[in-house]
């Protein structure tokens, strides 16, 4: 039975029976727990230690306590606290620690909280010039409305187009179907190209130079070297001009090249979440220039040992690779 809140009318009751009856006696009456009236008591005599009990001013204490945000209360468990604090300094989301933390803490219904609530902590905090809010992975203050993506690609000749793509990758019951695009910065400095697997969002990624397509081809089929061949089913890729040689790319790595439609960003909804990810390390705007292949690769072994809530906050290391290894791939 949920609990209820005691009432101005069950707190006048109290009043007037206190002088009496035992607090035995008076829950029994009101049909409430002896542990209600005795934390009533408690709670009053706490803010008032000399004077008697009476509705006409616990009441509206009541009222005051009613009102305060519960996510203040959650404020007061330092060992939650310090938790919540570790998780983001990890670059971790709200969504997941809220959610890992009732894996790592099964029986302790005092580490519960809500990614609603970290986020209420974060965005209270830089509200008075807290820097809190740059532990999220978009570092923004506030949340911003999603704006709709267009890349305006060319069509390829010899392309393949997604429509004839296996119905079997749409549902992601199998490993080894990939996702591909590259994230931008600043004009001329080079960019990275991303590779994701759609069933278990493992990332494999390649710094890049430049945006010519054989430079792009040479460094995916180095970072697809590791990946088992069974894990290599088909590749979508965006239309950029990047994946041209995209033949080649499927010859060498034996993966079947597809295509997504253009201004259909959602067809590689895995790569794009994922992008949007990286751009935790690797903001808009920034010189890849001043970036080496072993910052990319940090990156990525963060995000791929990162839980997601796709995955029942296991992680993409953990889905992928026990697959990988084993003798077969579902």
């Amino acid at each position: 039975m949920p609990y209820q809140h005691l009432s101005e009318k069950e707190r006048y009751v109290i009043s007037h029976l206190q002088y009496d009856y035992s607090i035995r006696e008076i829950a029994r009456r009101l049909g409430r727990s002896h542990s209600t009236i005795s934390r009533e008591f408690k709670r009053a005599k706490a803010r008032h230690p000399w004077t008697t009990y009476h509705y006409s001013w616990t009441q509206p204490l009541a009222f005051e306590r009613n009102q305060q945000p519960r996510h203040f209360r959650r404020q007061n468990n330092q060992r939650l606290v310090a938790y919540v604090a570790s998780k983001l300094r990890q670059e971790w989301s709200p969504e997941e620690i809220a959610n890992r933390i009732r894996i790592d803490y099964p029986k302790d219904d005092r580490m519960r909280i809500s990614h609603e609530t970290i986020y209420r902590w974060l965005y209270l905090e830089s509200s008075v010039d807290g820097t809190l809010y740059r532990q999220l992975r978009r570092q923004h203050k506030k949340q911003r409305k999603q704006r709709r993506y267009g890349a305006g690609r060319r069509f390829r000749a010899g392309r393949v187009s997604i429509d004839q793509r296996p119905k079997v990758v749409a549902t992601r019951q199998r490993f080894g179907d990939w996702e591909g695009d590259t994230i931008q910065g600043k004009l001329g400095t080079g960019c990275v190209a991303t590779m994701v697997e759609r069933k278990s969002r493992y990332l494999v990624a390649a710094k890049l130079e430049d945006k010519k397509a054989a430079t792009l081809t040479e460094k995916c089929i180095k970072a697809f070297g590791p990946i088992p061949r069974r894990m290599r089913q088909t590749l979508t890729l965006d239309n950029g001009s990047e994946f041209a040689n995209f033949k080649e790319l499927g010859k060498r790595t034996r993966l079947t090249v597809y295509f997504a439609d253009p201004y259909a960003a959602w067809q590689r909804g895995a790569n794009e979440n994922t992008n949007g990810l990286l751009r935790q390390y690797f903001q808009k705007g920034i010189d890849f220039r001043k970036v080496n292949e072993d910052a990319v690769a940090e990156a990525v072994r963060r995000l791929n040992n990162r839980p997601r809530k796709c995955l029942g906050y296991r992680t993409p290391h953990e889905v992928f690779w026990p697959v990988a290894r084993g003798a077969l791939a579902m």
